[in-house]
């Protein structure tokens, strides 16, 4: 066996391990198979096509009104799939770039007893972007009742000070695993390095306001897939809106859409 498939086997025996682990409730075991499928890789089942063409298409399934793509963990379990199609051998990382940008999950063999492990387009998402970038899920997303009024004010006087802030909401974000944290939401007119750079500044110039211990993130209003943006969104009302400064009284507010900033701080 070469080195190459070697180490293609040990990923695809990590992906299975941790498969058999998974269990309702255990989200550890759950972010488990996450690293393991970020540094392993998959079977793909090719329903039209064959590997490298442009016509080749993968499988779909549906489950609970999502869409997965199925494919297999190894050569043994592609075999006792019994699938006579093609199919495609691709890295984790790879076919979660490929999948979560059309909010496509990917099913993990389908083909065993209980039906397998699906992974929602949303974790599929983590593993494109970083699994220690993104918070694990499921997320609880409620209204901040954090008692900090000297950061707000201060965050929202520079952000009077910060033409390219449109406007900033917030929300307490509680992952499935890790530590609680405090979320602003960033909608901007502009996107230029200029206007970046001034956000930054702006960022950093306000967090020394914040208690020991608190974290906080930033989270770019339009980015479409991030979940605590969608919230907020959703859910939250701005608590600094340049637009609201002078509209005259009782008229109502222009529908707003955001132009975010790309990076957490």
């Amino acid at each position: 066996m070469s080195a190459g498939a070697h180490q293609g086997a040990a990923a695809a025996g990590q992906v299975e391990q941790m498969l058999q682990q998974v269990a309702p409730g255990r989200y550890d075991a759950y972010e488990a198979l996450l690293h393991a499928l970020a540094a392993g890789q998959v079977w793909m089942l090719l329903w039209h096509g064959r590997a490298g063409m442009p016509d080749a298409q993968y499988g779909n399934m549906e489950v609970e009104g999502l869409g997965y793509a199925p494919c297999v963990t190894s050569e043994s379990e592609l075999a006792a799939s019994g699938w006579n199609r093609d199919h495609e051998l691709v890295t984790g990382p790879d076919i979660a770039a490929a999948l979560f940008p059309d909010r496509w999950g990917l099913w993990l063999n389908p083909h065993t007893p209980g039906g397998g492990v699906g992974i929602p387009w949303l974790d599929l998402r983590r593993i494109a972007g970083g699994l220690d970038r993104l918070p694990a899920g499921p997320l609880r997303i409620t209204e901040p009742a954090l008692d900090i009024p000297q950061f707000y004010a201060l965050l929202v006087q520079n952000a009077h000070r910060t033409p390219a802030v449109r406007s900033l909401r917030r929300a307490w974000v509680q992952p499935a695993l890790g530590v609680p944290y405090l979320a602003i939401g960033l909608d901007l007119y502009d996107t230029g390095q200029l206007a970046v750079d001034a956000v930054r500044l702006m960022i950093q110039q306000s967090i020394g306001a914040v208690p020991d211990g608190l974290p906080v993130s930033t989270v770019a209003m339009n980015d479409e897939y991030d979940p605590v943006g969608m919230w907020m969104r959703a859910s939250a009302r701005p608590f600094f809106d340049r637009d609201d400064y002078g509209r005259p009284a009782g008229q109502a507010p222009a529908p707003s859409y955001g132009y975010g900033y790309p990076r957490p701080y």
